[in-house]
């Protein structure tokens, strides 16, 4: 792996043009990335999601939430999706874009104004819900890609455009694959 620096708040403020310039209506999956442990990570080229388990082979359900009464996973954040442009600005290195610990990386605007919350989207032959659930940077984050990045994706802009990514919920099961369209619908 790299040597990487983590960047500055001007430096990653410098990328957001490129960011805001994502596909509003139509973007690709560029990543797909199955998390079958805790900080494990698997790189894969097609996966299957369905709204019992989310994406299959990851732990997002037996990994529940500490954040629900009873502990069991969170419907409204099934599968997490994050812009791959803010991803390639806050890893550096396209083996770094895993760490942020999304699933999908997607080359599409995630803002409020482009995807609010109910917005559905295809991705491959599976349809998708963008929640009202908060994706925000935390402790991992900050560590795998630096305090700066956190306050980045956490500053009022930051949350504005969602590049810490939108939590999605299953509606229609499907294929997904990279290279695939995600499309509003």
């Amino acid at each position: 792996m790299l040597n990487i620096r983590h960047l500055s708040i001007e430096e990653l403020e410098a990328g957001l043009e490129h960011i805001r310039q994502s596909p509003k209506d139509e973007g690709r999956v560029m990543l797909i990335v199955r998390r079958p442990d805790e900080d494990q990570r698997e790189t894969v080229q097609e996966c299957q999601v369905n709204a019992e388990v989310g994406l299959v082979g990851d732990n997002w359900k037996v990994r529940g939430n500490l954040h629900t009464p009873d502990g069991s996973a969170k419907i409204n954040a099934q599968i997490t999706i994050m812009n791959a442009r803010a991803t390639a600005l806050l890893a550096q290195s396209e083996d770094r874009w895993a760490l942020a610990g999304d699933q999908l990386y997607v080359d599409i605007d995630l803002s409020d104004e482009n995807l609010p919350a109910g917005t559905r989207l295809s991705l491959g032959t599976a349809v998708l819900e963008v929640t009202s659930e908060p994706h925000t940077g935390c402790k991992k984050f900050a560590e795998r890609y630096g305090t700066d990045a956190t306050k980045f994706v956490n500053s009022k802009e930051g949350k504005r455009l969602h590049l810490r990514g939108v939590n999605l919920k299953v509606i229609e099961a499907g294929t997904i694959r990279v290279g695939d369209a995600v499309r509003k619908i």
